[in-house]
């Protein structure tokens, strides 16, 4: 029997698994770091980049903490203002003047730090979250800092930063009623617009998701339109005001065209759907002319196209246009709407190729039930100004034109 040991692997390793061994949170001894580089520098936030952006420190594990001590010059008890235990330093945002001039190099020192560690972004998403939920913490004027601070950022372009965050952290329901919302979004409008366009700003609200949603920066009692146009007016945002006042407008003159092609497809009785018109344009304070184009509009979204035979949907346009014609005459009233609407039914006609060939035979339509008259005709005829479509439309309408000039010599 053979007393051979069996064969074994020569070198072979036992390996024993690593534990994971968690290494304790210390942003004390991070805070007094950094609080101690701005010390040495007095303050002086270009020294400060520059041993920031040279030292060691482990910002990708500290970066919230980074920025409560550039915030508030050192790191505060959790949902409060005071400071905790460690160093602190006097060269905080909140410790400057509430000034564009005193906050603005804080925004560039750290675009140039963002700029070397770009994942510091979401820390300072972080930070600004909490501060902007507790402004209630802050006075008057340490909030005005706050606001020019995030005015600023958007200003500068400072990257990354996504306004949706910032702002969606304002709507807290406490926040609002009392009235610290407002006052804040107002300043930071303010310090925005100072060297931007009022389409920046609405540029930006679009980022945030916030353009239609203006009036929830007010408490609840003070969400309508005079409100909004009575208080930043009295800031002197008359700007914000007009545009909000357009951007209502524009809702209310879309309901009206909604309800309109509603009532039409429903071939709703026409006195009821001129009452409604009626009802909706006292209202809104609607402008006649806006008004008559948005019937216009409705008539012509209403018409059923099938799509397949060209005859058949200038025939149910055509149609649609002699049905309803009633409705326009009822709303256009002046030569001066008669002639806006000629040039409404132009433009249409030009940018819809199933309509090209119908024009003449609207006009005739709308002539004969009397919502327009001889001369708007005539004098859209030999002198109208706009430009689309407006040769081929002006030679297909010469045979009902001659018409009309033959019997204006007859009478």
């Amino acid at each position: 029997m053979s007393t051979k040991e069996k064969p074994t692997l020569g070198g072979a390793r036992i390996k024993t698994r690593k534990r994971n061994i968690a290494v304790p949170l210390d942003p004390s001894t991070f805070a007094d770091a950094v609080v101690q580089i701005y010390l040495e520098h007095e303050g002086d936030l270009e020294l400060i980049a520059k041993d920031i952006e040279a030292s060691d420190l482990d910002f990708s594990r500290y970066g919230d903490t980074f920025f409560e001590v550039v915030f508030t010059g050192g790191r505060n008890q959790p949902g409060t203002t005071k400071p905790e235990e460690g160093d602190q330093q006097p060269y905080s945002v909140l410790n400057r003047e509430a000034t564009r001039q005193s906050i603005l190099p804080y925004v560039l020192y750290l675009q140039k730090i963002i700029r070397r560690r770009p994942f510091l972004i979401k820390n300072l998403e972080n930070v600004m979250k909490r501060l902007l939920q507790s402004l209630e913490l802050y006075d008057g004027d340490d909030r005005r800092k706050l606001a020019i601070f995030t005015a600023l950022t958007f200003s500068q372009k400072l990257s990354g930063l996504p306004p949706e965050t910032i702002f969606s952290a304002l709507l807290s329901d406490s926040l609002v009623a009392k009235g610290t919302v407002l006052g804040f979004v107002t300043d930071a409008f303010k310090e925005f617009l100072a060297e931007n366009s009022l389409d920046d700003l609405i540029s930006l609200l679009k980022r945030a998701k916030m353009e239609d949603r203006l009036l929830d920066f007010f408490p609840m009692q003070k969400r309508t339109p005079e409100a909004f146009a009575d208080h930043f007016s009295k800031e002197g945002l008359g700007v914000l005001v007009d545009y909000n006042m357009k951007k209502v407008f524009d809702v209310k003159l879309k309901e009206l065209r909604t309800t309109l092609t509603d009532q039409i497809s429903a071939n709703a009785d026409l006195a009821e759907v001129i009452d409604m018109v009626k009802q909706r344009r006292k209202e809104a304070s609607l402008p006649d002319v806006d008004v008559v184009r948005a019937i216009w509009d409705a008539i012509m979204d209403a018409v059923q196209w099938s799509g397949k035979n060209q005859q058949q949907n200038v025939n149910l346009a055509l149609r649609q246009v002699k049905t309803w014609a009633t409705l326009l005459g009822a709303f256009c009233t002046t030569a001066k709407l008669e002639i806006d609407l000629l040039y409404k039914i132009q433009v249409h006609c030009y940018e819809d190729a199933k309509l090209m060939k119908l024009f003449p035979e609207i006009v005739r339509a709308l002539y004969d039930q009397d919502v327009l008259a001889e001369d708007t005709v005539l004098l859209w005829f030999r002198k109208g100004t706009n430009t689309k479509g407006r040769q081929t439309f002006v030679k297909s309408l010469e045979p009902f034109v001659k018409w009309l000039e033959e019997a204006e010599e007859e009478e």
